[in-house]
């Protein structure tokens, strides 16, 4: 793995923790934030073909 796809995939990580947090926090701005963040790091791993394991649940 390079360090593209395992940044990337850190990051994945990290904005899924995030996004999570916020919601369980009734923090709506914030989710929306993460979830955009979200979205935009699953579109650039698509764009690189980079496979993103689905989150668990």
């Amino acid at each position: 793995m390079d360090a593209f796809t395992a940044g990337l995939l850190h990051r994945i990580r990290t904005t899924q923790t995030d996004l999570t947090r916020a919601r369980e926090t009734g923090d709506d701005y914030l989710a929306e934030m993460e979830q955009a963040e979200l979205d935009d790091l699953h579109r650039l791993a698509a764009e690189h073909g980079v496979e993103v394991a689905a989150p668990s649940v």
